[in-house]
């Protein structure tokens, strides 16, 4: 069994900041991309930023240049800072895995349960 736990979602102003952390823990052998989704309301879950596990990134072009994906091998760990926030930005943020149990296994998608980001003044 894999968990992934999220944390750092807020309330917070416009040109604010915040850093979302999901750590993953369990039965892990290895994991490969990692990545953060969001959900706005009333709209359907988009990509926001994915790392390999060579470190490339890669972002939606909202939020580029404000948004940076790092990640932690050794705490299974992935971050998301977020520097000059939009009301557009408010969603329900995910973070997603995809990890091997066993080194017979395939990657499996895992997912957080979310975190809410609004930003509101």
């Amino acid at each position: 069994q894999v968990q992934l736990v999220e944390s750092g979602g807020a309330l917070v102003q416009p040109g604010g900041s915040l850093r979302l952390s999901c750590a993953a823990s369990g039965s892990i052998f290895s994991i490969n991309a990692m990545g953060w989704y969001r959900q706005p309301p009333g709209k359907e879950r988009e990509l926001v930023a994915t790392i390999t596990s060579g470190g490339t990134t890669d972002y939606r072009d909202s939020v580029k240049g404000r948004f940076t994906i790092s990640r932690d091998n050794a705490k299974n760990t992935v971050y998301l800072q977020m520097n000059s926030l939009r009301p557009e930005d408010t969603a329900v943020y995910y973070c997603n895995m995809h990890i091997r149990t066993d080194y017979r296994d395939s990657y499996y998608n895992n997912w957080g349960q979310g975190t809410q980001v609004t930003v509101s003044s």
